[in-house]
């Protein structure tokens, strides 16, 4: 079955529980469309959307389950759900995608909506984003139409070091004084609903997402110290010394690598997509860092990244 012949409706959402993912399944269900949701626990979805939504309960990592559960899909997106502290994090990322990449092969599957990276454009060099570029071109391959959303650096990011942040301390192995992109994942959401709901676009496209404006560290310290009232201090790390806490924490040296080189690799790294209406979107790391991440620091029960 061919379905990129066929006028299929459906759409299917990975990680619906997610920052990305469950913005998405909202803003479908709102549109009057009941998404296939792929989801290992059924029971992390809210009983509301239980209801409205048809469960596909399995592992993302596994392919044949992935197959079957994306098969005569209209639409699918895949937000890779490898962790960047598993053992050879790329390698895991691609053989995670590869029942995803089959079932397009095969024409089981019409169109492919890919949370991909800012970096992934290099195609190498950029640690665990790799494994990204990989799957963009596994998909670019297939015939299928495909959207690679390049996105920013998330806010949410910020929660992974709760425990540093109640300490007062950022801390980042950026170079302070580096403008980069940063980005809501509730707004990452709105524009992959908006295209996963829009039959207009066809072949492959590359769409960033790089949030209201580029921040440096030491802005975005500026911008914590007054939204959460408390004075946040950054602190700027080696490339080595990240190594040195995620070896301390047990990490496998190939994850370590992975970690170590999306920050190396994307140093020098220039958005290929320029700001403008398309890729600028609304939410400022303020409104948000007072109305999610000041609460969040309340919360004593936030696990400190071993990351940083």
């Amino acid at each position: 079955m061919d379905v990129r012949t066929e006028n299929h409706e459906g759409i299917a959402v990975t990680t619906p529980t997610g920052h990305v993912g469950s913005r998405v399944v909202r803003l479908l269900l709102q549109a009057g469309v009941r998404p296939r949701v792929l989801v290992r626990d059924p029971a992390r979805l809210d009983a509301a959307t239980r209801e409205r939504v048809q469960v596909w309960q399995g592992d993302l990592t596994d392919a044949t389950f992935v197959r079957e559960a994306v098969a005569g899909m209209r639409s699918v997106l895949w937000v890779d759900p490898t962790s960047h502290l598993a053992p050879d994090p790329i390698a895991a990322s691609e053989r995670t995608a590869a029942g995803l990449v089959a079932a397009a092969q095969a024409g089981e599957v019409a169109r492919v909506v890919l949370l991909s990276s800012i970096g992934a454009e290099r195609r190498h060099g950029v640690g665990h984003i790799d494994g990204l570029a990989w799957i963009e071109e596994r998909l670019d391959g297939t015939g299928a139409d495909v959207l690679h959303l390049r996105a920013a650096y998330f806010f949410t990011n910020l929660l992974l070091d709760a425990e540093g942040l109640r300490q007062g301390m950022l801390t980042t192995a950026v170079p302070p004084d580096k403008p980069m992109p940063w980005v809501d994942p509730r707004d990452i959401g709105e524009v992959i609903a908006a295209r996963l709901l829009n039959e207009g676009w066809h072949g492959r496209v590359v769409q960033a997402v790089h949030g209201p404006e580029d921040l440096t560290f030491t802005q975005v310290a500026d911008i914590l110290t007054r939204a959460l009232d408390r004075p946040i201090r950054l602190q700027v790390v080696t490339d080595d010394q990240v190594r040195d806490g995620l070896r301390s924490a047990g990490l496998d040296p190939t994850a370590i690598e992975g970690i170590v080189g999306m920050t190396a690799g994307s140093r020098d790294l220039l958005p290929e997509q320029p700001r403008d209406l398309l890729t600028t979107t609304p939410t400022t790391l303020a409104g948000w860092a007072y109305t999610h991440l000041r609460p969040a620091l309340d919360d004593r029960t936030s696990q400190a990244s071993p990351l940083l």
